[in-house]
Formats: structure tokens, sequence, C-alpha cells
């Protein structure tokens, strides 16, 4: 194992950890892991740590910011040690499919499926404006952080205000929004320190289509000049062709695809409803040339063999929403057969709307434990081979391994802490088992970004985070009565 570099250029040591590396090739140990001063990994080992073989949390006295053996630093700074006591310290969560904006929306429309759901999810949301959608995402995402989840991919939600019918595939445009609108989420991603994928949807269907081209590249342009480098993993097309009449949808994607270089998640085959118009669509990105590396089915739930094929030959990957596609009712997608034919696969928590709890734990139990159900084999899908989904998998089919997913020399110290003996799960069998099945958000005990403390006992640190939550009642609260909707507390 590679050793650390000089202390002088330390940030912060974890010690007495089981690390849960997730890094190809490499397996749990009990440990140590210290990080930069500019929040990337700089060493890790097995054993005692060679300049603090007594395991005790301390900082040194010059930062005057950590504690004793009792508790962790609240703030990380030069050289502070951690003793994690035997803790889990693994990678940190990878949404590879979020709507972040949603987080006033939970509960909403308890017993229907997809398109009943976003119907009423797009009449409240009608009734933001672009105040509103900045505090929605803020605490949308720190409420991701507070969980676990340290990168996202995000979809904006787009400046059309309307609505789709499925009976007649069709959408209905009332207004289109300033692009302030979508600026503002994310300033709020950016504001709330979580590393974000930005996904803009390009509106050629609603609007001129130069102008549409223009606003798209200029959203592009306001994430580059406005995100710090660290908290930027780029941007992307949100692939909207399943609500499209026509094909010159697919080919406009494409088009903005190869104009800023970048890749594609398409909502694709999510639901059962309106299946056979959605399968159509398929030949629609197809014949555009939009099935390539970088290109990504969101939820890919319902398609035949051949659409499976074709995808995988192309290089086109999927992302798989286990809670949502449950509580909606979609389906269970067959994630055996897409990991046979090779395709990346990520993980995401989708909308806190059709999540309710944004709890990464949780969706792992859910996706094996559904896979084993419809196979009838117990060994289909491993807990290992989960958490890895949800982590470096992620990275992988969002083209961002390089920077997160797994604790790695060089890849930002992006980790949690989660503490198999607060409460206590018994003794530990099997590491990545243990963590998987019997750990939760009960034990999540710190969440670091970059090595820093980003949220403790499941509540973030941010300064904000108390007039996030008062911002969002009230906010929700006006636009439901905006909308001609009722809360019912």
């Amino acid at each position: 194992m590679p050793q650390n570099t000089p202390a002088d250029s330390r940030m912060l040591t974890i010690v007495n950890a089981i690390i849960i590396p997730m890094a190809d090739g490499s397996d749990w140990f009990r440990g140590w892991m210290t990080v930069g001063n500019d929040g990337c990994i700089t060493g890790l080992g097995e054993g005692e740590h060679p300049d603090h073989p007594v395991a005790h949390a301390h900082a040194d006295a010059d930062s005057g910011t950590g504690t004793d053996a009792d508790g962790p630093a609240t703030r990380m700074r030069a050289r502070t040690v951690i003793d994690a006591h035997g803790a889990f310290v693994a990678p940190g969560f990878i949404s590879a499919h979020s709507h972040i904006f949603t987080s006033g929306m939970r509960g909403m429309t308890p017993g229907d499926n997809l398109y009943g759901w976003v119907g009423t999810q797009s009449a409240f949301i009608s009734g933001a404006g672009e105040d509103d959608i900045y505090w929605f995402t803020l605490h949308g995402c720190l409420d991701f952080i507070g969980n676990g989840i340290t990168s996202a991919y995000n979809f904006t939600d787009s400046r059309v205000v309307g609505r789709y019918d499925p009976v007649t595939d069709r959408r209905e445009i009332y207004s289109i929004r300033d692009e302030r609108y979508l600026q503002r989420q994310v300033d709020a991603a950016r504001d709330s320190g979580l590393r974000v994928l930005n996904s803009i949807r390009l509106d050629s269907e609603f609007q001129p289509v130069e102008q549409a081209f223009e606003v798209f590249a200029d959203a592009v342009a306001y994430v580059e000049s406005s995100v710090p480098a660290e908290l930027n993993l780029g941007t992307s097309v949100f692939g909207a062709v399943q609500w499209s009449e026509t094909e010159q949808a697919a080919r406009d994607e494409v088009r903005a695809m190869d104009a800023h270089g970048i890749g594609n998640q398409a909502h694709f085959l999510e639901t059962s409803e309106a299946l056979d118009q959605q399968r159509e669509k398929f030949r629609w990105y197809e014949d555009a040339g939009a099935l390539r590396e970088g290109f990504l089915f969101g939820h890919f739930v319902h398609p035949d063999t051949d659409m499976a094929e074709t995808a995988a030959r192309s290089g086109s990957g999927m992302v798989w929403q286990p809670t949502s596609n449950g509580r909606l009712g979609s389906g269970v997608a067959d994630i055996p057969r897409y990991r046979d034919l090779g395709m990346p696969i990520g993980v995401g928590l989708d909308d806190q709307s059709c999540t309710d709890i944004s709890d990464p734990f949780q969706n792992m139990r859910i996706g094996m434990y559904t896979q084993r159900a419809v196979h009838q084999d117990a060994s289909i899908l491993l807990p290992r081979d989960m958490i890895r989904l949800h982590t470096l998998g992620s990275a992988e089919a969002l083209g961002v391994a390089d920077r997160v997913g797994s604790l790695e020399m060089g890849k930002f110290a992006d980790f949690v802490v989660v503490n198999p003996s607060s409460p206590d799960t018994g003794p530990v069998w099997d590491v990545y088992a243990s963590y998987a099945f019997a750990c939760g958000l009960r034990n999540l005990e710190q969440v670091y970004i970059g090595g820093v403390l980003a949220a403790e006992n499941g509540r973030p640190v941010h300064p904000a985070a108390a007039e996030a939550s008062s911002q969002l009642h009230e906010r929700v609260r006006s636009a439901a009565g905006r909308t001609g909707l009722t809360l019912a507390w």
C-alpha cells in the first residue's frame, strides 16, 4: 500500500478505520487514510499509521479545531487526526440520476404511477419562481449530503412550464421562464458544496430552434464560469425524447451533444404505461446517432431484447433507480442482463418526491432484494457489487471516475464514516454485507467532501441549513396556493 505525502501537506488523517476503498482490485482493510490540503487523498495504508501509532483523535495546536477520542473534529484543517474506532470509512455515495429541486414534494400522489405523479408534480412546480427553485434545490442538495451522497447527476427543472399528456403524446405549454430560473438551480447546487453534473434540457420543440441552442450554450457557459472546478463534474443533455412529438428532438439533442462534447441521459422505458409509443422512440435515438459511449438510459426498465443488445453494442449505459421504480410501480430493471451485456450501470436516488427518503442504504437493499426475488437467486447481486454500483459504478457511467467514486490516491476525499456499533448491529461476519445489509442512516456518523466535514449525524453543517428548511416550507406553501393544491398540514 503506498505511503502518504509529507506531514506538512496533510489536512486530515483518519486512523483505526475499516477502509472500504471500492477501487478495482482492492479489498477492505483496517488502517488509515490521509487527505491533503487540496482535498484529495494522499495516502492509504494497512495497520497503524507510521506517524500516529497510538489511535487518538486530535488536532495540532495551530488548528484549534480537534477533539479528543470521544468525538470527531467539527471542522477539518491542517494536520487533524481522527480515530475512527473501527468504524467503516467508505466512498461517498453517488446519485447518478436525480431531480434535486423536488425536495419539498415528498409524499405527493401516494397511489399514482409515473404519469399521474408527474402531472401533479408539474402542476405544483408551475407555481414556482426563480427564488423558490433556488431554495428547493439548496434544501435538496443538503438533504443529499446529510444522507451520505457526495456527488450527483442533477436534472435541472426546465424553464418550460407545461404538462405532458400520455394519451395524446403531446405536451401543453403554458409559459417559458427566464433563463435565471435555470441558473438559480446551478447556484444552489454550487452553494451547497455538493459535487454536481448539471443536466440541461434542450427545449427546441417549444421555442425557435436556434434560440433554444443559444439558451443551452449560455447555460453550459454559466456552469463553467460560476461553479468552482472542484465542484463541477460537467454538464449533460437532459434527454427528453420520451415526451417529444417528433424525431427531430432526438437529432437536436445529438447536435447539442456534439457541439459541446458532452453526454446525454434520457429518461426512457421507465413505465409500462404507453409502452408501444415509448419503444418506437428508441429508433429515433438510434437513427439520430445518439447511442454511443456517454449516452445513458435513465431507468430502462422495459426494453425488448434487441433494444438492450443494441444499446450495449453502442457503448451506451443505463442508470437504475430501484426505490423510485418500486414507489411508482414502474417495474424491475433487469440488471443482471445489462451487466452480462457489458453496459455501464449507475444507480440514482431520482426525485425526493418518489424516493421520499433519499436513503442510499435503503436504495441498495431494495435493489438487491428485488433482483433476488425476481430471479429467485440470492447470489444474483451481492453486497459488494451493489455498493460498487452506487459508488464507483455510478462514477464510471457518468465519466467522472477519475475524480470520485472510490478511495484512491489522487481522487477527492469524499467519504462517509458509518459506525456499525452505534447503534450496535452485532458482530461483523462480512464487511460488505454488514455495510450494505445491516447499516443505515442511523449508523451514518459523518460525511466528508474534499476532506472537510459536511454533515454529522444526519445533519448538514452548512451555515444555511436551517434557513433552507424554513424557506422550503414557506415557499412550498406559497407555490401550492398559487396552483390550487392543498397541503395536508
